[in-house]
């Protein structure tokens, strides 16, 4: 059984659900301390200036310091930010080829006005993976395996915890997880390979790590073959 353990996104790049398209389970990582410098509130998207960032405020003085849980983390409205990203994002896409496929379900998030930050990004990068097909994958967060343990134990402990023998880790992990100990607990481990093909965006010049709604409005349906499929690493098969 094939498994991925991501911690949440804000509307991910293409990266992140080429894991989940590779995943017969895929676990939010939310349990873990919330990063402000990550991509846990914010991400990129393409606009006639150039690339800019979107990014959702959150109730984070003192987060560092608490190691407060991705889980925890709470939004701030006092400044009406969804609306804001909304109107950046029709504002920049609405002559894209299948802006009108995907407008109604994100102008009904963004309509949404929710406390919590892993609610409202879970629940959009699931309902952004089933427009691109994936539906077959099950999602689950760890919170609820109340797991222990840290670095390469904990993740080995969630595994043990889904009944997961294959480990499908992004390539920087590399850097931190002991191979030895996954070996020895009868998993076997496999790392992303981020070769994707360009694609044509409605703002040049092209920009490969935009959040996927740059792709999904572009290309549509097809959004999959330009990760996964038949125009996966550039090349027609």
């Amino acid at each position: 059984m094939k498994c991925v353990i991501l911690q949440p996104s804000y509307i991910p790049w293409r990266g992140y659900f080429h894991q989940i398209q590779k995943a017969d389970l895929f676990v939010f990582y939310d349990d873990v301390q919330y990063d402000d410098r990550g991509w846990r509130n914010r991400n990129r998207v393409k606009t006639e200036q150039g690339t800019r960032w979107l990014t959702i405020p959150v109730f984070s003085q003192g987060v560092q310091v608490t190691r407060t849980p991705i889980r925890d983390v709470r939004i701030s409205w006092e400044r009406p930010w969804a609306r804001k990203h909304w109107e950046t994002i029709r504002h920049s896409y609405s002559r894209a080829p299948h802006f009108a496929r995907y407008s109604p379900l994100l102008a009904d998030f963004f309509s949404r006005r929710g406390d919590n930050l892993a609610d409202f990004t879970i629940e959009l990068t699931i309902a952004l993976a089933w427009e691109l097909g994936l539906t077959k994958t099950r999602f689950l967060r760890s919170s609820s395996l109340a797991v222990s343990g840290e670095k390469t134990d904990r993740l080995l402990a969630l595994l043990a915890a889904v009944g997961a023998n294959h480990y499908i880790s992004g390539p920087s992990a590399r850097g931190y997880i002991e191979e030895g100990k996954v070996a020895a607990a009868g998993v076997t481990l496999e790392y992303m390979s981020y070769d994707y093909p360009e694609y044509e965006q409605l703002h040049p010049p092209y920009d490969p790590q935009v959040s996927i709604l740059d792709l999904l409005f572009m290309q549509g349906a097809e959004a999959g073959e330009y990760v996964w499929g038949r125009f996966a690493k550039g090349k027609v098969t």
